[in-house]
């Protein structure tokens, strides 16, 4: 790679995680970790309750000290970063800040005004508030107290705080727990959008699978403090499914096969090819729900413990 190249790709790389360790007394919770992110991509961190997720997010916060290993957050090390590293980088917490007696719009335009001292030209900051307020949905609520806000439109409050700044990088901690329907899907909008048009990356943990699946451009999977998978939710579940079930009807009955090859295209062109009643065809593969739970299972039953260099390693 020539120095050019080697330069453009620092560039493009808003994270880089490279053997980060952490101890907790004789307890080890993260065992070498390493992944990393490029600028407007948005990376999802799973894994079960214990897994070492808060812990790799608080050290990428700048909240918490690692034992060993490299950080690099927006090309600083967040154990050192100072005001104007911090005011890139937005944090929605997993649980709503108690600011009851607040109007809203009071409240956004309050935490706004921190970040106007470190505006650039590149990036503008802070959000125009109204504009913010209305992209969270939030307009109708502008003049309430957050006290009289319900538990979704609360977490659309902490959201707006935490991208108020217009973040380079924003960490996203369950963000649409007690969201409705509706406000989770306007929420993904909001997502997709810092990450298309702002060029912000996004670095989300969730137990929603189905979520991450809508969300995420690429998959992390943390499991007893390792990364066990980093793949798109379509890579993961190609790597580690060994059958798709395709359904179809033909004759007035409904059939169905489990092909044991990982892409089932052939089967269902020589299908195709014999039977020409096919109806009703559908190919049915893994979701991000079925490789989440084997990759975990592989892990919890002893069939490996070590990190995979990649996905092969796991098939």
């Amino acid at each position: 790679m020539s120095d050019r190249e080697s330069a453009t790709t620092l560039l493009d790389t808003a994270l880089e995680v490279r053997d980060l360790r952490m101890s907790y007394g004789s307890n080890e919770v993260l065992k070498g970790v390493t992944f990393s992110a490029r600028r407007g991509e948005v990376v999802a961190l799973l894994g079960p309750n214990g897994a070492g997720k808060t812990t790799t997010i608080e050290i990428l916060e700048g909240f918490r000290m690692r034992a060993s290993g490299e950080v690099s957050v927006l090309g600083s090390d967040p154990a050192r970063g100072d005001e104007q590293w911090r005011a890139r980088v937005g944090v929605v917490l997993q649980s709503w800040r108690d600011h009851s007696r607040w109007r809203v719009r009071d409240l956004i335009d309050y935490h706004a005004r921190f970040y106007a001292p470190y505006s650039t030209a590149e990036v503008p900051r802070p959000w125009d508030v109204d504009e913010l307020l209305g992209i969270v949905g939030l307009t109708q609520h502008a003049d309430q107290k957050v006290m009289r806000l319900s538990g979704g439109q609360r977490r659309r409050v902490d959201v707006a705080i935490g991208i108020v700044g217009r973040p380079e990088l924003v960490f996203l901690d369950e963000p649409t727990a007690g969201f409705d329907p509706h406000a989770r899907r306007e929420f993904h909008e909001l997502v997709h959008r810092l990450s298309d048009f702002e060029n912000t990356t996004v670095l989300l943990t969730t137990h929603d699978l189905a979520e991450a699946e809508k969300l995420a451009d690429r998959i992390l999977v943390l499991d007893r403090g390792t990364i066990i998978a980093d793949g798109s939710p379509d890579q993961l579940a190609l790597e580690l499914a060994t059958k798709a079930e395709v359904r179809w009807t033909s004759g007035g009955e409904r059939h169905v096969h489990a092909v044991e090859e990982r892409d089932p295209t052939a089967f269902v062109r020589r299908l195709l090819a014999t039977d020409s009643d096919v109806t009703e065809l559908e190919v049915k593969r893994a979701n991000l729900e079925d490789t989440y739970l084997a990759l975990v299972q592989r892990v919890e039953s002893g069939q490996t413990d070590a990190e995979p260099e990649s996905l092969e390693a796991l098939s």
